[in-house]
């Protein structure tokens, strides 16, 4: 029984990583089930033995999609030397770079199905804004201890500074998109750099 759960545990997965970038790239509608079995060399059989339909595909894409988001960042926090202004600087060297990172080179998974979920499939946006309060909480947290630890200046509003990181990210991330010019990510990711720096105590 472990051996079959654990068979079907990997076909799962396989199917994500194989199907996540499809879904970010192309989105919910743009997204075929011809895409889903050519990205996955699978039939429509073994994808939907394994999901129910193409919604359930979709939304553990966006749950896979955003883990490596979050993975990458956490794990470029992790190699600083832990100050919460070198944490936060993670945000826009990642950010002005994005092209060099493989599974942000079609754009924030957030931005992308926020964008294209809305009034149309309504777990997909709910997964976007549980991950939007996810990032919000993560940064206030970061600040709230760089205040503490007196890195950050103690009027420091920690929603408000999170609010508009995030806000400058995936407004630039759309801008980028609709250009096809990565000017205003440069101009907008060393904005941030700058008043992340301003925040020091």
């Amino acid at each position: 029984m472990k051996e079959f759960e654990s068979k079907a545990e990997k076909t799962k997965q396989f199917i994500l990583e194989k199907t996540a970038p499809v879904f970010n790239t192309r989105g919910y509608a743009g997204t075929s089930l011809t895409d889903l079995t050519k990205a996955t060399g699978l039939t429509k059989g073994s994808i939907y033995g394994n999901f129910e339909n193409k919604d359930e595909v979709a939304l553990a894409a966006f749950d896979y999609n955003f883990g490596l988001v979050k993975s990458y960042i956490q794990s470029k926090m992790a190699a600083t030397n832990g100050t919460a202004i070198d944490r936060l600087l993670v945000y826009p060297e990642v950010y002005r770079n994005y092209l060099k990172v493989p599974f942000l080179q079609a754009g924030c998974p957030i931005l992308n199905t926020s964008t294209e979920a809305d009034d149309t499939h309504p777990r997909l946006r709910e997964k976007a804004a549980h991950a939007l309060a996810f990032w919000k909480k993560s940064l206030e947290h970061i600040i709230k201890t760089g205040i503490d630890n007196k890195e950050i200046k103690a009027d420091t509003n920690p929603t408000e500074f999170a609010v508009v990181l995030m806000s400058l990210i995936e407004g630039a991330f759309m801008q980028a998109k609709a250009t096809g010019s990565m000017t205003a990510m440069r101009i907008t990711m060393n904005y941030l750099e700058r008043i992340i720096l301003d925040l020091k105590r």
